[in-house]
């Protein structure tokens, strides 16, 4: 189990790939965002995007995903106080291999509950081509460790 202590600044945690699979683009869609070029093949080559491409949304729900994989499930993690940016930099195509890494940027004990740390992380996300398509600045609330638990 990783605990606050276990985050210092600079620490780093890479993601395993993920496949954009078209059927799951759209159903995505289907459901949260149904605009044509997040629909098909056809509306997404009919935009400025050039192909069928994941929503934003999706995007970061994929993100998401990576990093319960890369570290949160791992860790005594309380959640989210909020995302400070999400920055969606290049279209996410059906087919693409999404990857990357989040970095802690800064580490600190909560103030109102120092049983509590707050551990700011960028992560960002690129594709098979090494380009990256999203960044996102957070913060996790993550436990201390607890008196005479040893790393």
């Amino acid at each position: 189990m990783l605990y606050f202590e276990d985050f210092p600044t600079g620490r780093r945690f890479e993601f395993k790939p993920v496949a954009v699979e078209a059927e799951e683009v759209s159903a995505f869609a289907a459901e949260f965002d149904p605009q044509p070029m997040h629909l098909s093949d056809e509306g997404g080559k009919a935009s400025i995007l050039g192909g069928h491409a994941a929503s934003g949304w999706h995007t970061s729900a994929m993100m998401m995903r990576m990093l319960c994989d890369s570290y949160i499930f791992e860790t005594a993690s309380e959640g989210s106080p909020g995302v400070d940016s999400m920055e969606w930099k290049k279209a996410v195509l059906a087919g693409d291999t999404l990857s990357g890494a989040c970095t802690v940027v800064e580490a600190r004990v909560s103030r109102s509950r120092p049983e509590i740390g707050i551990v700011k992380l960028r992560a960002v996300v690129s594709n098979q081509r090494g380009e990256t398509v999203a960044i996102c600045d957070y913060a996790n609330m993550i436990r201390c460790r607890p008196t005479g638990d040893s790393a």
